[in-house]
């Protein structure tokens, strides 16, 4: 049986993984017993060679069999994951996490699985832990969670408990300015298993990769998603402040190309209107938001992925009929409320 040494030879002469050999890699890079410098060596090998999307399916697979189980079959039908790639260094707001409270307040179940900012100053589960969530909730409140405010959050760390002996291993590659296969894994390996995704991803050419990536995966229907800021520059959401490189997965494959705001009915807007900070400065965002204060573009952002959210998982039968509606949840008090409730329900 080959291993990690055996690996990087035969990626060193441009071979392509097979599933098996996946499956090997995972166990390994899992393990505690192979050095760092190995797992570095193998997965720089597996980046230099270019990570084909059946590569990158078999990881997935490989690290989605290993993570905990969280029980949420009943709800994985019809639920969305509201998900960025991380790593574009935009500096942007989190805007899914409040496309989460609007989706949850239409009626529309959401898993985000997330962590901490590692390449921001605020993740998802800072701002999310700011506006109330429990990160370390057991199993039954994660689940009740659902029931009772329409969302859950996996985080991380709690569900997938072989990434410690991986966490050394990135750190090295971050060190040498190298990114690995474990910088896109996140958003394919959510452990409550939903049916749709709204993937923001942080680079053009990736965009289509991942799709195919979560076609192999059998992913119902989703869209990913990067704006283009600029040459080289651009951020893992849908924005109405850039055009937008889109391609469609599972049963919305066929949408392909670059959306513009205009398209749906909205007005470009300035790429600072989505500039974030910490978590002090995105709570008070958020406030700004929620009383009608904050710029135009960020506000209609999140009005455009949850428009678009409420299309992929056939609530409506285009984006821009669900503007009106996810606007009205987002400024007229549902999310406000929504909020609050959260708050409350993890303080029990």
């Amino acid at each position: 049986m080959p291993d990690l040494i055996d690996l990087i030879a035969q990626m060193q002469e441009r071979q392509n993984l097979t599933p098996d050999n996946v499956e090997i890699a995972a166990a390994a890079l899992a393990s505690p017993e192979v050095p760092d410098q190995t797992k570095v060596a193998f997965l720089s090998a597996l980046g230099d060679k270019g990570e084909t999307p059946e590569e990158i399916a078999a990881f997935a697979r490989a690290f989605r069999s290993r993570a905990i189980d969280p029980g949420v079959e009943a709800w994985s039908a019809d639920s969305i994951d509201i998900v960025g790639t991380g790593g574009d260094m935009a500096g942007g707001f989190n805007i899914s996490s409040m496309v989460v409270f609007t989706l949850a307040c239409a009626g529309v179940p959401v898993m985000k699985h997330g962590n901490r900012g590692i390449t921001s100053k605020c993740g998802s589960a800072d701002l999310l832990a700011g506006l109330g969530v429990d990160l370390e909730a057991p199993h039954e409140k994660v689940r009740g969670a659902l029931a009772a405010l329409g969302f859950a959050f996996f985080f991380a760390p709690a569900y997938h408990p072989t990434f410690k002996h991986i966490a050394p291993t990135r750190k090295l590659l971050a060190a040498q300015g190298r990114r690995s296969v474990f910088n896109i894994l996140g958003p394919l390996i959510n452990p409550g298993r939903p049916a749709h995704i709204l993937l923001g991803v942080f680079s053009e050419p990736w965009v289509e990769k991942l799709a195919d990536v979560l076609d192999i995966l059998g992913t119902r229907a989703g869209l990913a998603a990067h704006g283009v800021i600029g040459p080289d520059r651009g951020i893992d959401e849908l924005t109405t402040a850039t055009p937008n490189r889109v391609r469609g997965i599972g049963r919305l494959r066929q949408i392909e190309g670059f959306w513009r705001p205009e398209e749906h009915g909205f007005s470009p807007a300035p790429f600072a209107d989505l500039e974030g900070g910490d978590l002090a400065t995105n709570l008070a965002i958020v406030e700004a938001l929620l009383a009608g204060r904050a710029p135009t573009g960020l506000t209609d952002t999140i009005v455009y992925n949850a428009a678009t959210a409420l299309w992929i998982v056939g609530r409506t039968k285009s984006v821009g009929e669900g503007t009106g509606f996810a606007r009205e949840l987002l400024l007229g008090g549902a999310v406000r409320d929504r909020i609050a409730a959260t708050r409350e329900f993890f303080k029990k």
